[in-house]
């Protein structure tokens, strides 16, 4: 599970194994498995940094793991 905001500043928590994608629109979208779209605050970096936090928290990927795009831990 991942903490985000939603647009108008209601923070939930999201299960981050139904993330199919993220995108910026400019806006922040996140389309889940089952078809839903939901707009948050946060970046898609800041999305995708929860989400290999998550998976690291799981042990699913080692720690110190890199952001396939920046290099950035």
């Amino acid at each position: 599970m991942i903490k985000l905001t939603r647009l108008s500043g209601e923070p939930f928590v999201l299960n981050a194994e139904l993330i199919r994608y993220v995108e910026a629109n400019p806006d922040t979208f996140i389309t889940l498995t089952n078809g839903d779209r939901i707009v948050v605050r946060e970046g898609t970096d800041v999305v995708v940094d929860r989400v290999i936090e998550y998976h690291q928290r799981k042990n699913l990927l080692p720690p110190g793991f890199a952001r396939p795009d920046t290099g950035e831990k």
